[in-house]
């Protein structure tokens, strides 16, 4: 049986550790901001050695609300809207940390600190843990980090990392092992996290990040005997519902659609998830979309992107059906919202979730039918959009983004190179 966690969605009440203090939802303008910002970020990563490894690491550094650090290594955690708890330490500190498919290390705030911005639960506490040690700046583990960050030797002995991230945020601190509790049974005495001892005010008030990236330094990576690489996801539908991770296999092939994973392009950071979109079809329509228009860029799925992104010749053809068939329900064209650009009116529509099917067809004839909620966004009380968006750079990979995986149970094996997307009636 695999080992399950409840997911919950970081800006609702589910995630409030504290019931008598209100939940602070952004706006959807400031959503979609953050999620822009963190698409660059990702796409930026296409260029690894863009990172400074020459630059030197001040533990103790003084912050400067309005510095900006280049965009480099780590992706922005603002976006990223899902939480599980974890236990770290011994005795057990429990953590709510956010998941993300597309960044390598975990890591949380730790005690004592050069400068922590103030998170949700209280901050780990490394004296308070019997099992806590920190890693040579000699060592192979050290090394993993190399392809994200920048490291040097603190005091010649203990490995050191700054992670800089493309929304101006950085995170810097030891590379450290303690004892991970997962469930009562599953815990993993050895595990190697990043004790972050001088971070940003930019990252909110998340306890730290859950990698669960291809890296060699990832949680998948480092619990493969237990989870044998294979976990899965079904993401809240809502921001007062719930969703799960789970880690380890407990499917039926049969009952699962497969697509395979595919090789990531020259010069990309290889800790992301790419699979190949063959076609899209709206309304039971397939677009006329040229297959060379995916395979030239490829495309990611990923957990902490919001919007799906589409190169921009795919997202004009949905985009023109798109409005074609809304036309025939009358629906009348609004202005733009954000990255949103396919919007329209909703006044005087009682049933908006009756809009145009969109599926996805992956390589290996997966096709893949998305929930009504994974293909529009109600912006305000007058208007609704399709949630999709154009990448302005061709050059640039697409994302399937999270709103897309709505309702769905999402499947990683990565040991057998294969995604899997089924209808969970634990999803709806």
């Amino acid at each position: 049986m695999p080992s399950t966690l409840e997911v919950v969605d970081r800006h609702g009440p589910c995630a409030q550790t504290d019931k008598n203090q209100p939940f602070n939802i952004p706006s959807l303008a400031k959503i979609l901001v953050n999620d822009q910002v963190r698409v660059k970020s990702i796409q930026a990563r296409a260029k690894p050695d863009s990172i400074n490894t020459n630059k030197k690491i001040d533990a103790n550094k003084s912050r400067d609300k309005k510095a900006k650090l280049p965009a480099l290594s780590g992706l922005p955690l603002d976006t990223a809207l899902y939480m599980v708890t974890i236990g770290l330490g011994t005795p057990k500190r429990n953590l709510s940390l956010v998941f993300d498919t597309g960044s390598d290390l975990t890591w949380t705030q730790c005690l004592p600190c050069a400068h922590c911005y103030k998170q949700n639960d209280p901050i780990f506490n490394t004296s308070a843990s019997s099992t806590y040690s920190k890693i040579s700046c000699k060592s192979k583990q050290c090394s993993h980090l190399n392809s994200f960050a920048v490291t040097s030797c603190y005091r010649n002995a203990t490995c050191l990392y700054d992670i800089q991230y493309g929304d101006g945020s950085d995170s810097i601190g030891f590379l450290s092992r303690d004892k991970l509790t997962i469930t009562p049974t599953d815990v993993f005495s050895a595990f190697l996290f990043g004790c972050a001892r001088n971070s940003s005010e930019l990252f909110g008030k998340i306890d730290g990040l859950l990698g669960l990236s291809k890296g060699p330094i990832s949680f998948l990576s480092q619990t493969k005997t237990t989870y044998a690489h294979y976990f899965s996801y079904c993401l809240p539908s809502g921001i007062r519902s719930t969703g799960f991770l789970a880690f380890g296999k407990n499917h039926k092939d049969d009952a699962v659609i497969f697509t395979p994973f595919v090789a990531a392009p020259p010069r990309t950071a290889p800790v992301f998830y790419f699979i190949e979109i063959i076609a899209i079809s709206v309304g039971g329509t397939r677009l006329p979309i040229n297959r060379s228009v995916f395979t030239t860029v490829g495309t990611i799925i990923d957990s902490g992107t919001v919007i799906t992104r589409l190169p921009q010749a795919a997202y004009n053809a949905m985009s023109k059906e798109f409005k074609k068939r809304m036309k025939a329900y009358n629906y009348k064209s609004a202005p733009a919202f954000s990255i949103l650009d396919t919007c329209f009116h909703i006044s005087g529509h009682t049933n908006i979730t009756k809009v145009p099917s969109v599926s996805f067809t992956f390589k290996g004839n997966a096709t893949v039918d998305l929930d009504p909620s994974g293909i529009i966004w109600v912006v305000s009380s007058k208007v609704m959009c399709l949630a999709f968006a154009g990448n302005s750079d061709p050059d640039k990979f697409a994302i399937f983004g999270s709103t897309q995986q709505r309702k769905l149970e999402v499947m990683y094996d990565v040991a057998g190179g294969n995604l899997g997307f089924a209808h969970n009636p634990r999803c709806q």
